[in-house]
């Protein structure tokens, strides 16, 4: 199944629902945006401690995908996690306390950009290892199943997963157990530093046919088109049709690494970039819809400003003490 834009183009007299819902969107996409680029310019002026990986371009697939489903639903992410976390309902003062490194983050200051969680909205966390959040998501979804929640697990993971055993074993379980599993590859058209053509023998949709399971791609840099195949793919999930496969194809604007220089990048893709940004053309969207640019603007500073305070707070918030570095790491005795 291919969806290329958003087929729900409605009527003129469903405009202003549509301006309503997409407008809800565009804020989470801009919010997700304003982040991003707020770490680039911390991580530079070495206020971020470690390395982060921005998901900078890639907006639409994470606030698509996350708009359809519950809060009691699961996610695992990937090391280019932000995005996921941010859709899926983190707060972001307690999002910017844990990758500044603080006490007082959701994971106590340990687990920074690339292990950031918060299990009270569903996110498992992100993971510096490849591929390694699709294991954590079926699971979840195996919990869901036995439980009896009517939850679904969504697993994000790159096309650079694609070619690891993991996503394989997590197909064959999850078809087998026919679990409620959404598995979302976020294809950038790079592995780290590598095409993504000379990374996998075969082709996706052949993949997820190996293991009998409904595969759909959708452009990743359309929140509409995101947001509507995710919601047909979760509502079947949900009634027991067993997992769902869908590619989101987008684009990556910054390096595999904040700092990356991206030598190994045509400078004619580099340039390109910009005409798929998702939260520009969101914005022409909404402007097609009737939207304002003054309405837009409120959005935009309405964002600015929660920004700005998350930042402040976690710049005045506490650094861990060395003494606490053992705690957590084994078990009480009896």
């Amino acid at each position: 199944m291919r969806a290329g834009g958003a087929a729900a183009r409605r009527g003129p007299g469903d405009a202003a629902a549509d301006a309503r819902a997409l407008l809800l969107l565009y804020e989470r996409m801009l919010r997700v945006r304003r982040v991003e680029l707020r770490l680039s310019a911390l991580f530079a002026a070495g206020e971020i401690p470690g390395f982060i990986h921005l998901s900078v371009g890639q907006e639409a697939t994470a606030v698509g995908i996350a708009a359809a489903l519950r809060p009691d639903d699961t996610i695992a992410s990937t090391h280019r996690g932000h995005g996921h976390a941010l859709a899926k309902g983190m707060s972001l003062a307690p999002f910017f306390l844990e990758l500044f490194g603080k006490a007082e983050g959701l994971c106590a200051g340990r687990g920074g950009s690339m292990h950031v969680a918060d299990t009270s909205i569903g996110m498992l966390g992100a993971n510096g290892i490849v591929g390694a959040g699709l294991p954590i998501a079926l699971g979840s979804a195996l919990a869901h199943a036995v439980r009896k929640t009517g939850g679904v697990a969504a697993a994000f993971f790159g096309d650079g997963a694609a070619a690891e055993g993991v996503l394989h074993e997590t197909l064959n379980l999850a078809a087998l157990w026919k679990l409620p599993l959404l598995l979302v590859c976020e294809n950038n058209g790079w592995s780290e530093f590598s095409p993504t053509a000379g990374q996998l023998a075969l082709s996706l949709p052949r993949l997820a046919a190996a293991f009998g399971i409904e595969f759909a791609t959708v452009d990743g840099d359309d929140v509409e088109a995101v947001h509507e195949v995710a919601t047909g793919l979760v509502a079947r999930i949900r009634d027991g049709g067993g997992p769902r496969f869908l590619e989101c194809s987008t684009h990556r604007v910054h390096g595999h690494y904040e700092g990356d220089p991206q030598k190994y990048r045509n400078p004619a893709e580099l340039a390109a970039i910009a005409a798929h940004d998702p939260v520009a053309r969101c914005a022409r969207r909404l402007a097609e819809l009737g939207a304002d640019a003054a309405l837009l603007d409120e959005v935009a500073r309405r964002v600015d400003a929660e920004v700005d305070a998350a930042v402040a707070t976690a710049r005045q918030a506490t650094s861990p003490a060395f003494e606490g570095a053992r705690s957590d790491v084994y078990a009480g005795g009896r």
